[in-house]
């Protein structure tokens, strides 16, 4: 019997989470997936899955993640979708010396914190006015991504902050990250995805209470999507 040499490899996956918001104003994870990449297949797989599990219906989603959009589209198409407008300012500040940083953010805040659409455009165009020389990656970002962006212009000042970001899910992925992170190399993805499975169970304990400005929010969603809303009950 012979003596061979063996060599263990290390894969590198990332675990995507999907959080959604009950007709309560609830958080709750629908699901919980690991993957080496993203991109519009990866999507579709998650949201068939979601839509097989019982999921209805989407009224509004925001994301950050490549090829969502398109994977939406086909699986539920009704749906309105929200570019998660911290991950693009951060992504544009990328791009943004230290000395200016401050400056370019501000003039970012202008185009979000606008009160219409019109009025978004108009600091979209002042800011490529002003910058565009100098940083002209960003506010070509900005307009490729323009429709998904500015959904959220739709709905009241009191309820925008809910919809244009995902720092819900952000605060949650950074839970888990540091449980992860002390653990080192697992032997095996399952090992990962039920260490997360658990962490999520306690954490998930501590959401009893509705998101701020829900009755707001929901009012809003009435108003916006009619028939399509789910009952309360």
């Amino acid at each position: 019997m012979g003596q061979g040499a063996g060599r263990w490899g290390v894969v590198k996956v990332a675990v995507y989470l999907a959080l959604g918001i009950t007709m309560t104003g609830q958080m709750e994870v629908l699901g919980m997936w690991a993957a080496p990449s993203e991109g519009a297949k990866f999507w579709l797989h998650v949201l068939t899955e979601l839509q097989s599990g019982g999921c209805a219906t989407f009224l509004l989603a925001a994301w950050t993640g490549k090829g969502f959009p398109e994977a939406m589209e086909a699986v539920f198409p009704a749906t309105q979708v929200q570019l998660c407008l911290v991950h693009r300012v951060r992504h544009s500040l990328s791009y943004v010396g230290w000395k200016e940083r401050k400056e370019v953010a501000q003039d970012l805040k202008a185009i979000y914190r606008a009160a219409t659409k019109a009025e978004a455009e108009r600091a979209l165009r002042a800011f490529e006015q002003k910058w565009d020389r100098k940083y002209p990656s960003i506010s070509k970002s900005w307009r490729t991504h323009w429709p998904e962006l500015i959904t959220f212009l739709k709905y009241p000042a009191e309820i925008r902050k809910a919809i244009y970001t995902t720092n819900a899910i952000e605060s949650l992925n950074r839970s888990l990250r540091k449980i992860s992170k002390n653990r080192g190399v697992f032997p095996n993805q399952e090992l990962l995805l039920k260490l997360y499975y658990l962490a999520l169970e306690r954490i998930a304990k501590k959401w009893t209470m509705p998101i701020h400005n829900w009755s707001e929010a929901l009012n809003r969603f009435a108003v916006e999507f009619g028939d399509r809303m789910p009952p309360l009950n």
